[in-house]
């Protein structure tokens, strides 16, 4: 039996090496890691590096010249340093792009993007880069010594926004722009019912309107607009709707810990309600009937709720509109914060893109990404970027200089720079920044976040294909949704009705191959052991 127990220990050995080589092609997409980024003493500024610089805007052309005059006023400070800017319409494209580009090892140096995709970008072994030493570095770090430019420090980040780049224990990325969502309103209309504006709006008031302009005349026509065209309720982005709810009714979720709680009693309640007024036509989304923006400037809209980002499309004088000029409807707009259901504690979530930084070999081409992305916390960078939409500086800073004030107190003083949609927008985050939230980042919160708003998307579609939203449709829907988002492979979640019942989630693919695999090979060395067993004993 010695020689049988050899070969057992030597096969079993050498199935643990195998099962181990295959761990590092289960990390980020085949990504096999860095050494951590360490600070070097001293900039090399007789060294040449070029790195990227990977934007998002939405085809708003002032927007892209800010960047190029940043870039340019950048690189005229280091001459040594090369940035090259390459623009997105969508951060979701951004994310595809970083995802696909780790596995080739040609990730961008300095991204905008969203702590929720960090968060996946992390499972790759140093690839982002963590920035809490560097905020302090006395030579390169915020406010820096040997910063060529006057950039922030770090007590003049807003506090808020900086906590939302901490990930677990570090810090993985810098705020660069902030906003909330608003409720963009015809108040024309609303009076045109019968309906006074409250000081604070509630979903009740918002649904109880919407439903009250379904009413048509003998002709079809809508009653409050005289067109064949009303929905009076549209929400551009229903994962926010979703959560924003949830969070409201003090529901759960998620945790910190990646738990998922989204798929519970309140969630099922919430898609009732969602559901009867998106079978009345009251109320649709982005994704079914297309921009909100679009339907309040033509008269066939009441309530628009969207990002204050997207201000400059709302309102009869908007200078950013994607219909023609003889579709727009003359009103009077309005711009609250969204629905609560108490009014005495709002909640609203902070969104905006932040920068994250890759790790690369070279930490001299790390180090020069770093000032780069301090050089778009500048004051001169942040007011021009905010004032082309409805977002506000992350800084102090800016937010105090006397140029961002003097634009806050220019509002409606023409349609374009001083769009008095837009700063209403702007002054809306500005005087509730107290009352917003963001949500648990882990790795998969992505996921639950397209999840959250998947569910409300289906409800209404099924509504209107007159199917019936019960307790039996509930469940299909949790269990359609956990599968099509593969929330089971992220942890514990909840896919069922009953209150407190939770399950376990499937275990990631990669791991059930990887036990499977381990569990052959001990069946395979204990078969052959006992095949050797045998074949002793004949032989005595």
């Amino acid at each position: 039996m010695r020689k049988t127990g050899k070969r057992v220990i030597s096969c079993f050995l050498l199935s643990a090496a195998i099962l181990l080589s295959l761990f590092p092609l289960t990390g980020c997409h085949g990504s096999k890691g860095m050494e951590a980024f360490v600070i070097p003493e001293e900039f090399d500024e007789s060294g040449q590096y070029e790195i990227t610089f990977w934007a998002k805007n939405d085809t708003n052309k002032t927007q892209t010249a800010i960047y190029q005059k940043a870039i340019a006023d950048f690189e005229t400070l280091y001459p040594n340093i090369k940035v090259n800017l390459r623009l997105y319409t969508d951060y979701g494209k951004i994310y595809n792009d970083v995802i696909t580009n780790i596995a080739t090892g040609t990730t961008p140096n300095v991204c905008i993007t969203y702590p929720d995709h960090i968060a996946t970008y992390l499972t790759g072994t140093n690839l982002v880069v963590p920035l809490e030493d560097l905020f302090v570095d006395k030579k390169y770090g915020l406010a820096g010594s040997e910063v060529r430019f006057e950039g922030p420090s770090k007590e003049e980040i807003i506090p808020k926004f900086l906590e939302e780049c901490k990930i677990s224990d570090h810090y993985y990325a810098l705020p660069y722009m902030r906003s909330t969502e608003a409720c963009y309103i015809n108040k024309t209309y609303v009076e045109a019912l019968g309906y006074t504006l409250p000081d604070k709006l509630t979903w009740d008031f918002i649904f109880e309107v919407s439903e009250a302009a379904m009413e048509k005349d003998d002709d079809g026509n809508f009653k409050v607009n005289g067109q064949k065209v009303m929905i009076p309720f549209i929400y551009k982005s229903t994962d926010n709707m979703m959560i924003q709810m949830l969070k409201q009714k003090d529901a759960g979720y998620s945790t910190d810990s990646g738990e998922i709680l989204l798929f519970n009693d309140t969630t099922k309640e919430l898609l009732e309600t969602i559901a009867e007024h998106g079978k009345s036509g009251a109320f649709s989304t982005f994704k079914i009937s297309s921009y909100p923006a679009n339907f309040l400037n033509a008269g066939q809209c009441i309530f628009a709720i969207d990002s204050t980002a997207g201000a400059t499309w709302m309102g009869t004088n908007a200078p950013l509109c994607d219909i023609s000029e003889d579709k727009i409807v003359e009103f009077e707009t309005e711009v609250m914060p969204i629905p609560q259901f108490d009014t005495d504690n709002p909640k609203m979530i902070s969104q905006g893109p932040s920068l994250c930084i890759f790790n690369k070999e070279d930490p001299q081409e790390v180090l020069a990404s770093w000032l780069f992305a301090q050089y778009l916390l500048t004051n001169e960078v942040q007011t021009a970027y905010a004032e082309t939409e409805g977002y506000v500086p992350v800084t102090s800073k800016a937010q105090g200089s006397a140029e961002y004030q003097d634009y806050l107190s220019r509002c409606g003083e023409d349609n374009s720079t001083y769009y008095d949609i837009k700063i209403k927008a702007s002054k809306l985050l500005l005087s509730h920044v107290d009352n917003t939230f963001v949500t648990p980042v882990f790795n998969g919160s992505a996921s639950l976040r397209d999840a959250a708003g998947q569910l409300i998307e289906n409800t209404v579609k099924s509504v209107r294909r007159g199917q019936q939203v019960d307790d039996q449709y509930i469940e299909k829907l949790y269990s359609d949704t956990i599968s099509l988002y593969r929330l089971n492979q992220l942890g514990r979640q909840s896919g069922s009705l009953s209150a407190g019942k939770e399950e376990l989630g499937k275990l990631p693919g990669t791991s059930v191959i990887l036990l499977s695999s381990l569990a052959g090979a001990w069946i395979l060395i204990l078969l052959y052991a006992g095949i050797q067993m045998v074949k002793k004993k004949r032989n005595k």
